[in-house]
Protein backbone atom coordinates (compact mmCIF):
# COMPACT_ATOMS: atom_id res chain seq x y z
CA UNK A 1 0.00 0.00 0.00
CA UNK A 2 1.24 3.72 -0.99
CA UNK A 3 1.81 6.21 1.42
CA UNK A 4 -0.83 7.91 0.61
CA UNK A 5 -3.58 5.54 -0.10
CA UNK A 6 -2.79 4.30 3.68
CA UNK A 7 -3.44 8.12 4.42
CA UNK A 8 -6.38 8.28 3.07
CA UNK A 9 -7.56 5.06 4.26
CA UNK A 10 -6.35 6.38 8.02
CA UNK A 11 -8.54 8.92 8.15
CA UNK A 12 -11.56 7.34 6.81
CA UNK A 13 -14.90 6.57 8.36
CA UNK A 14 -15.40 9.88 10.46
CA UNK A 15 -18.10 11.33 8.07
CA UNK A 16 -18.72 8.99 4.98
CA UNK A 17 -20.08 11.63 2.75
CA UNK A 18 -16.80 13.93 3.01
CA UNK A 19 -14.88 11.10 2.24
CA UNK A 20 -16.25 10.31 -0.60
CA UNK A 21 -16.18 14.34 -1.57
CA UNK A 22 -12.38 13.71 -0.43
CA UNK A 23 -11.39 11.17 -2.72
CA UNK A 24 -13.48 12.79 -5.38
CA UNK A 25 -11.08 16.07 -5.16
CA UNK A 26 -7.73 14.21 -5.48
CA UNK A 27 -9.32 11.76 -8.02
CA UNK A 28 -10.01 15.48 -10.59
CA UNK A 29 -6.80 16.95 -9.35
CA UNK A 30 -5.11 13.82 -10.89
CA UNK A 31 -6.83 13.42 -14.07
CA UNK A 32 -6.78 16.96 -14.72
CA UNK A 33 -3.24 17.45 -13.99
CA UNK A 34 -3.57 20.54 -11.61
CA UNK A 35 -1.84 18.32 -8.79
CA UNK A 36 2.01 18.76 -7.76
CA UNK A 37 3.19 14.83 -6.51
CA UNK A 38 0.00 12.50 -6.07
CA UNK A 39 -2.46 14.80 -3.90
CA UNK A 40 -4.29 11.50 -1.96
CA UNK A 41 -4.32 11.49 1.58
CA UNK A 42 -2.86 15.08 1.95
CA UNK A 43 -3.87 18.71 1.06
CA UNK A 44 -3.00 19.25 -2.20
CA UNK A 45 0.03 20.75 -3.68
CA UNK A 46 -1.21 22.39 -6.88
CA UNK A 47 -0.47 24.35 -10.22
CA UNK A 48 -0.69 27.67 -9.51
CA UNK A 49 0.43 27.93 -5.92
CA UNK A 50 2.35 31.00 -6.28
CA UNK A 51 -0.52 32.97 -7.67
CA UNK A 52 -3.14 31.75 -5.20
CA UNK A 53 -0.60 32.84 -2.51
CA UNK A 54 0.24 36.43 -4.42
CA UNK A 55 -3.67 36.82 -3.95
CA UNK A 56 -3.99 36.39 -0.51
CA UNK A 57 -0.96 39.02 0.29
CA UNK A 58 -3.34 41.21 -1.47
CA UNK A 59 -6.10 41.00 0.82
CA UNK A 60 -6.06 43.95 3.45
CA UNK A 61 -5.97 41.96 6.30
CA UNK A 62 -3.33 39.98 5.43
CA UNK A 63 -1.13 42.64 4.39
CA UNK A 64 -1.98 44.14 7.47
CA UNK A 65 -1.15 41.03 9.65
CA UNK A 66 1.96 41.14 12.04
CA UNK A 67 1.22 37.60 13.20
CA UNK A 68 0.25 34.68 11.13
CA UNK A 69 -1.00 30.69 11.66
CA UNK A 70 0.11 28.32 9.24
CA UNK A 71 -0.98 24.87 8.59
CA UNK A 72 2.38 23.21 7.68
CA UNK A 73 1.11 21.71 4.08
CA UNK A 74 3.38 22.33 0.78
CA UNK A 75 -0.06 23.57 -0.95
CA UNK A 76 0.57 26.80 1.74
CA UNK A 77 4.31 26.88 1.26
CA UNK A 78 4.54 30.09 -1.10
CA UNK A 79 2.38 31.91 1.32
CA UNK A 80 4.46 30.98 4.66
CA UNK A 81 7.77 32.34 1.92
CA UNK A 82 5.35 35.26 1.32
CA UNK A 83 4.67 35.87 4.89
CA UNK A 84 8.27 35.47 6.52
CA UNK A 85 9.65 38.00 3.46
CA UNK A 86 7.46 40.57 4.61
CA UNK A 87 8.73 40.25 8.61
CA UNK A 88 5.37 38.71 9.68
CA UNK A 89 5.73 35.84 12.90
CA UNK A 90 5.00 32.85 11.76
CA UNK A 91 3.19 30.23 13.72
CA UNK A 92 3.65 26.75 11.58
CA UNK A 93 1.81 23.62 13.83
CA UNK A 94 3.85 20.59 13.85
CA UNK A 95 1.83 17.69 11.99
CA UNK A 96 -0.17 15.53 14.50
CA UNK A 97 0.27 18.09 17.55
CA UNK A 98 2.69 15.41 19.31
CA UNK A 99 4.22 17.65 21.94
CA UNK A 100 3.57 19.75 24.47
CA UNK A 101 4.70 22.97 22.24
CA UNK A 102 3.29 22.44 19.36
CA UNK A 103 3.45 25.12 17.19
CA UNK A 104 7.15 26.86 16.26
CA UNK A 105 7.52 30.03 15.89
CA UNK A 106 9.65 31.61 12.51
CA UNK A 107 10.91 34.89 11.96
CA UNK A 108 12.33 36.50 9.16
CA UNK A 109 15.97 37.02 11.76
CA UNK A 110 15.43 33.55 13.12
CA UNK A 111 15.76 32.41 9.89
CA UNK A 112 18.44 34.08 8.51
CA UNK A 113 20.62 33.63 11.65
CA UNK A 114 20.17 29.75 10.80
CA UNK A 115 21.59 30.19 7.74
CA UNK A 116 18.31 29.77 5.71
CA UNK A 117 16.27 31.66 3.41
CA UNK A 118 12.48 32.28 3.22
CA UNK A 119 11.81 29.48 0.44
CA UNK A 120 13.49 26.99 2.60
CA UNK A 121 12.08 27.92 6.00
CA UNK A 122 8.62 27.64 4.80
CA UNK A 123 8.80 23.57 4.24
CA UNK A 124 7.76 22.17 7.57
CA UNK A 125 10.85 19.82 7.54
CA UNK A 126 13.65 23.06 7.76
CA UNK A 127 10.92 24.90 9.98
CA UNK A 128 10.33 22.51 12.53
CA UNK A 129 14.53 22.47 12.69
CA UNK A 130 15.10 25.99 12.83
CA UNK A 131 12.01 27.45 14.35
CA UNK A 132 11.51 28.04 18.16
CA UNK A 133 8.99 25.26 19.35
CA UNK A 134 6.37 27.38 21.62
CA UNK A 135 3.52 26.38 24.25
CA UNK A 136 0.47 28.05 23.81
CA UNK A 137 1.43 30.61 26.66
CA UNK A 138 4.52 32.13 24.91
CA UNK A 139 2.39 32.88 22.06
CA UNK A 140 1.43 36.12 21.04
CA UNK A 141 -2.39 37.06 19.54
CA UNK A 142 -3.24 36.04 16.21
CA UNK A 143 -3.76 38.31 13.50
CA UNK A 144 -4.71 35.76 10.39
CA UNK A 145 -5.19 31.96 10.61
CA UNK A 146 -3.87 30.05 7.07
CA UNK A 147 -5.40 26.46 6.88
CA UNK A 148 -5.10 23.86 4.24
CA UNK A 149 -7.86 22.56 2.50
CA UNK A 150 -8.81 19.55 0.14
CA UNK A 151 -12.26 21.09 -0.62
CA UNK A 152 -13.89 24.43 0.10
CA UNK A 153 -17.37 26.29 -1.46
CA UNK A 154 -17.60 29.92 -1.88
CA UNK A 155 -19.87 30.91 1.20
CA UNK A 156 -17.02 29.81 3.46
CA UNK A 157 -17.53 25.93 3.46
CA UNK A 158 -14.63 23.14 3.87
CA UNK A 159 -13.27 20.18 4.58
CA UNK A 160 -9.29 19.21 5.17
CA UNK A 161 -8.18 15.73 4.56
CA UNK A 162 -9.96 14.41 8.08
CA UNK A 163 -7.91 13.66 10.48
CA UNK A 164 -8.95 16.57 12.07
CA UNK A 165 -6.19 18.26 13.58
CA UNK A 166 -6.75 21.60 12.02
CA UNK A 167 -9.90 22.26 14.26
CA UNK A 168 -8.12 20.89 17.07
CA UNK A 169 -5.67 23.11 16.69
CA UNK A 170 -8.08 26.20 16.17
CA UNK A 171 -10.18 25.06 19.10
CA UNK A 172 -6.85 24.70 21.24
CA UNK A 173 -5.99 28.49 20.33
CA UNK A 174 -9.49 29.86 20.90
CA UNK A 175 -9.79 28.46 24.18
CA UNK A 176 -6.56 30.01 25.19
CA UNK A 177 -7.41 33.53 23.33
CA UNK A 178 -5.08 33.48 20.98
CA UNK A 179 -7.62 33.28 17.65
CA UNK A 180 -10.48 36.12 18.51
CA UNK A 181 -13.39 36.05 17.08
CA UNK A 182 -13.02 38.21 14.46
CA UNK A 183 -9.66 36.84 13.00
CA UNK A 184 -9.93 35.51 9.47
CA UNK A 185 -9.93 31.94 8.57
CA UNK A 186 -7.93 31.62 5.12
CA UNK A 187 -7.00 29.33 2.66
CA UNK A 188 -5.57 29.18 -0.71
CA UNK A 189 -6.48 26.34 -2.93
CA UNK A 190 -6.55 25.35 -6.77
CA UNK A 191 -10.27 26.63 -8.81
CA UNK A 192 -10.98 22.71 -9.37
CA UNK A 193 -11.48 22.42 -5.82
CA UNK A 194 -14.42 24.88 -5.22
CA UNK A 195 -17.49 22.85 -4.78
CA UNK A 196 -21.72 23.71 -4.36
CA UNK A 197 -22.03 25.00 -1.11
CA UNK A 198 -24.90 21.95 -0.50
CA UNK A 199 -21.22 19.07 -1.26
CA UNK A 200 -19.98 20.16 2.54
CA UNK A 201 -21.96 19.94 5.72
CA UNK A 202 -20.46 21.43 8.28
CA UNK A 203 -20.60 20.50 11.46
CA UNK A 204 -20.59 22.37 14.79
CA UNK A 205 -16.64 21.94 15.55
CA UNK A 206 -15.81 22.82 12.16
CA UNK A 207 -13.98 26.23 11.24
CA UNK A 208 -15.64 28.69 8.36
CA UNK A 209 -13.39 30.38 5.55
CA UNK A 210 -13.74 34.07 5.32
CA UNK A 211 -11.33 34.16 2.69
CA UNK A 212 -10.30 31.72 -0.47
CA UNK A 213 -7.69 32.50 -3.09
CA UNK A 214 -7.15 30.56 -5.65
CA UNK A 215 -4.51 31.14 -8.83
CA UNK A 216 -7.69 32.93 -10.60
CA UNK A 217 -9.19 35.20 -7.78
CA UNK A 218 -9.43 36.11 -4.54
CA UNK A 219 -12.99 35.20 -2.64
CA UNK A 220 -14.27 37.06 0.43
CA UNK A 221 -16.75 34.09 1.50
CA UNK A 222 -19.13 36.23 3.92
CA UNK A 223 -19.82 33.12 5.21
CA UNK A 224 -23.22 32.47 7.77
CA UNK A 225 -21.51 29.41 9.52
CA UNK A 226 -20.70 30.37 12.72
CA UNK A 227 -17.37 29.97 14.02
CA UNK A 228 -16.54 27.21 17.37
CA UNK A 229 -15.58 29.30 20.44
CA UNK A 230 -13.27 26.93 21.70
CA UNK A 231 -13.08 23.17 22.42
CA UNK A 232 -15.66 21.20 21.35
CA UNK A 233 -15.42 18.40 23.97
CA UNK A 234 -17.77 15.60 22.46
CA UNK A 235 -16.19 16.31 18.87
CA UNK A 236 -13.49 14.98 20.15
CA UNK A 237 -12.58 11.43 19.83
CA UNK A 238 -10.62 9.65 22.62
CA UNK A 239 -7.78 8.25 21.09
CA UNK A 240 -7.24 12.26 20.60
CA UNK A 241 -7.53 13.02 24.13
CA UNK A 242 -4.71 10.38 24.90
CA UNK A 243 -2.62 11.22 21.70
CA UNK A 244 -2.59 15.30 21.98
CA UNK A 245 -0.41 16.51 24.90
CA UNK A 246 -2.04 19.98 24.75
CA UNK A 247 -5.25 18.12 24.91
CA UNK A 248 -4.50 16.08 27.82
CA UNK A 249 -3.51 19.30 29.89
CA UNK A 250 -6.67 21.25 28.90
CA UNK A 251 -8.85 17.94 30.04
CA UNK A 252 -6.85 17.98 33.34
CA UNK A 253 -7.02 20.85 34.28
CA UNK A 254 -11.34 20.86 33.48
CA UNK A 255 -11.33 18.09 35.44
CA UNK A 256 -9.53 19.15 38.44
CA UNK A 257 -11.77 22.34 38.12
CA UNK A 258 -14.47 19.91 38.01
Amino acid sequence: MSDSIRKASEWRGRDAAKDTLRERMWALLIERGAAVGDPTGHIPDFIGTEAAATRMTAMPAFAAARVVKFNPDAGQAPLRRMALEAGKLVYMAIPRLPADRCFVELTLERVRAAGKTPAEAAFHKTAVEIGRPVAFEEMQKIDVVVVGCVAVTRDGGRTGKGAGFADIELGLLRHFGLVPPTTPIVTTVHSLQIVPSDAITMRAHDSALNWIATPDELIETHTHYPQPTGILRDQIREDQWKKIPALVAVREVNSNRG
